[in-house]
């Protein structure tokens, strides 16, 4: 299958692969992330976070890997909400990373479980064959430089029987709400990005990559052909985010 995300780079003219290109992005508006997150998406992203966590508490969980963790927000939620052994979190981005662990560090609520948060592309897991019982990751694969490559890696590493999460932007497809969403993630955002971080491409190539990535049956498709069953998705504020969930 063609992913026109895969086309979709952070940096016009810029010879590198997306996978560098992604990772200097995010390095670059790390500190700026998280604020960026509550107010683009008026902190409503928190409760996307939330809901899918407790779409998948019923499954096993003992130990989870979260891909394109970021700043931890959903490894940490994991954490607190289901008890896991251990959770691994894994990003492209030292700079995203880094922010990540000065947060696990300032958690007084500590979960007990054993988080960890290292330096990996999920195009090559550095981890062996059914390591994990639950593959998590938010906001994240559109920016996957193969996004089929990445669904296999994440089958590969689960366990059988195991569950794979994925929450994601998309396009609400309401004739009511998509001129409103049009004009906040073309307009708005990018304005606002441009004030705040000091990247001006990143909030451009935002609303480009959730235009891009593959959403409902087609995202459901690419989750089949990686070998995963039971694929189904899960559209939440008119259409704004969608929560797909598969198993092995």
């Amino acid at each position: 299958m063609d992913v026109k995300a895969e086309r979709v780079n952070p940096y016009h003219g810029d010879t590198r692969r997306k996978t560098e290109q992604v990772r200097d992005m995010f390095d670059s508006i790390a500190p700026a992330y998280d604020f960026m997150n509550r107010m683009m998406t008026f902190g409503i992203d928190r409760l996307w976070r939330r809901k899918a966590v407790r779409m998948i508490a019923r499954y096993p969980h003992a130990d989870i890997l979260d891909v394109a963790t970021g700043t931890g927000d959903l490894a940490l939620l994991l954490g607190h909400r289901l008890h896991p052994r251990t959770i691994t979190g894994i990003d492209l981005s030292e700079g995203m990373l880094e922010v990540a662990r000065r947060k696990a560090a300032a958690d007084s609520d500590a979960s007990g479980a054993a988080i960890t948060f290292r330096t990996a592309d999920c195009m090559s897991l550095p981890m062996p064959d059914s390591s994990f019982d639950l593959v998590t990751a938010a906001y994240g694969v559109r920016n996957f430089e193969h996004l089929l490559q990445g669904y296999r890696e994440m089958y590969r590493v689960l366990r059988p029987g195991g569950t794979l999460c994925v929450i994601e932007l998309s396009t609400p497809t309401s004739p009511l709400v998509k001129p409103f969403y049009k004009l906040y993630t073309r307009h708005i955002i990018p304005l606002a990005g441009r004030l705040v971080s000091h990247d001006v491409r990143a909030y451009s190539y935002l609303p480009e990559s959730i235009a891009a990535v593959p959403q409902g049956n087609a995202m459901l498709s690419l989750m089949r052909e990686a070998g995963f069953t039971s694929a189904a998705h899960h559209p939440l504020t008119f259409g704004a985010c969608t929560i797909y969930i598969a198993r092995k």
